[in-house]
């Protein structure tokens, strides 16, 4: 069982110690983490969602060889249904996979708004909570300070109820 590592309001962000691959919730969970938009799957979070399951990486990768004909792109969201109450959310919201020659990470902050948006339909369609770690924080170059408003404004707004998991 994950040990609280901040107070959480009641109907707010709830961040803990613990594994985002296990979340211990009730009722329905979305596991949610971002993908970046060039294909690419074996860094980061990634790693520990296909050692516990091999549906995510295999969807995302042929949502991916067919997105001529599909939605894929930043933005986008698919969810993954990995066991009867847990799903995974692949968010496309990291353009390319390394920091260009511009410097600047490779998240996207308007497409993580978008996939969040779009997150909170799904969540509330299935009457899920949402589990994650710090999305777009990792390889992505993103910064909480600014991803956390966009959780607060996209999610917890709509009555979503999110977890938040920091490793040890």
């Amino acid at each position: 069982m994950p040990r609280l590592s901040e107070p959480c309001p009641p109907h707010g962000l709830s961040v803990v110690r613990g594994d985002a691959t296990s979340p211990h919730a009730p009722g329905p969970k979305i596991i949610a983490h971002v993908c970046n938009d060039r294909g690419g799957w074996g860094k980061g979070f990634v790693l520990a969602l296909s050692r516990r399951w091999p549906e995510p990486e295999r969807d995302y990768r042929a949502w991916y060889r067919a997105r001529a004909g599909n939605d894929f792109g930043l933005g986008a969201v698919r969810l993954v249904r990995v066991r009867p109450d847990t799903w995974v959310a692949n968010m496309v919201a990291q353009h390319g996979t390394r920091r260009g020659r511009g410097g600047g990470p490779p998240i996207r902050y308007e497409a993580v708004a978008a996939c969040l948006r779009a997150l909170a339909a799904h969540a509330d369609e299935l009457g899920a909570t949402v589990h994650m770690p710090r999305i777009g924080c990792g390889l992505a170059g993103g910064r909480w300070e600014r991803i956390q408003p966009l959780v607060e404004a996209e999610l917890l707004a709509r009555g979503v109820r999110v977890t938040v998991y920091d490793t040890d």
